[in-house]
């Protein structure tokens, strides 16, 4: 059966990445206040290494190897965010790192991944052609696999970021966190709850890629249906040890239109004053759209990433004077 990670775990995990990682900021702001009607409090793994929260689970995965099997270097497929951790955390370590990506990712990504020293390999952008080509790369270079999600390590580094948000905000009524993979929302809520039982945990995906949702309610991983989001960072589907993390620890899953995304955006530009890659703007659109409704709570919120192509804003394909 594939464990999980504890409270213990995480603890380690933080203990473990502390050199190697940002403790990012959490930010306020009183008109999103007042637009949603709760507190809200913002932990910008924006501002992370790589530019993402990423960087917790797989650094934590790379440093937890022993020497025999770094040095065989690491492998992984991404759409990007984990791609460009993997190969951040290899290159601290001193070791290889290849990353299989889809041929349509974002080219800030594919950068991303480049500039932190990862050897891309591109396949067709599907979950079997990802694996294929994966593995293929796995059996010739004997490099460890590092799934994005799909990993207790990984898991565990994740659930770091709620770690020290609730070190900073501990009386948080509510938590959300983006759902693809569900490795971020099931560190989020395993570490939230261990600490406040009380607590509420909370997923956010786009409509367009309800798989999460639909996993929760029938209790089983649905297929990740042909889809197109804005969401990049969210089309995965969970596996079973992340199901099992959410049926355990999560209350429910909210569901954002893609207009509601690129409105999430916007807001955070133009209240919180930061860059939000559309993943780390689900939370907030859901908020907003009352799939989520926290009024009146304290709500702590995981700005999962930030890697944003500065040339291809989504709301600059408007009509002028067309606003979200």
């Amino acid at each position: 059966m594939a464990t999980l990670p504890d409270l213990a775990a995480i603890r380690a995990a933080h203990a473990r990445i502390r050199p190697h990682v940002l403790r990012t900021p959490v930010l306020t702001s009183s008109s999103l206040d007042a637009e949603i009607g709760a507190r809200l409090f913002f932990k910008c793994e924006n501002f992370q290494k790589i530019g993402a929260f990423k960087a917790r689970g797989a650094t934590n995965a790379v440093f937890s190897l022993t020497d025999d099997d770094a040095k065989r270097g690491v492998i992984t497929h991404s759409s990007g965010n984990h791609g460009a951790a993997l190969a951040y955390a290899a290159a601290r370590r001193g070791i290889p790192a290849w990353i299989v990506m889809p041929d349509n990712a974002a080219q800030v990504k594919l950068d991303n991944v480049r500039r932190h020293g990862g050897t891309v390999h591109l396949c067709r952008p599907t979950v079997a052609a990802r694996e294929a080509m994966c593995a293929e790369v796995e059996a010739s270079t004997g490099a460890t696999l590092v799934h994005p999600f799909d990993d207790e390590r990984v898991i565990a580094g994740q659930g770091t970021a709620a770690l020290e948000l609730l070190e900073e905000i501990p009386d948080l009524d509510a938590i959300i966190a983006p759902v693809g993979g569900g490795g971020l929302l099931s560190g989020t809520a395993i570490a939230a709850k261990a600490l406040r039982p009380e607590i509420e945990a909370h997923g956010a995906e786009p409509a367009n890629a309800d798989d999460a949702a639909r996993s929760l309610r029938s209790g089983r991983v649905e297929p990740v249906a042909s889809t197109t989001t804005i969401a990049d960072g969210l089309r995965t589907v969970l596996s079973q040890r992340t199901l099992s993390a959410l049926r355990t620890h999560v209350t429910s899953i909210g569901l954002a239109s893609e207009e509601g995304i690129v409105r999430a955006m916007r807001m955070t530009l133009e209240r919180l004053k930061i860059v939000v890659e559309p993943s780390g703007a689900v939370p907030l659109a859901c908020l907003l759209e009352r799939t989520l409704d926290l009024r009146g709570r304290r709500v702590g919120i995981i700005i999962s990433g930030g890697n944003v192509d500065l040339d291809r804003l989504p709301w600059q394909q408007q009509d002028p004077g067309t606003k979200p």
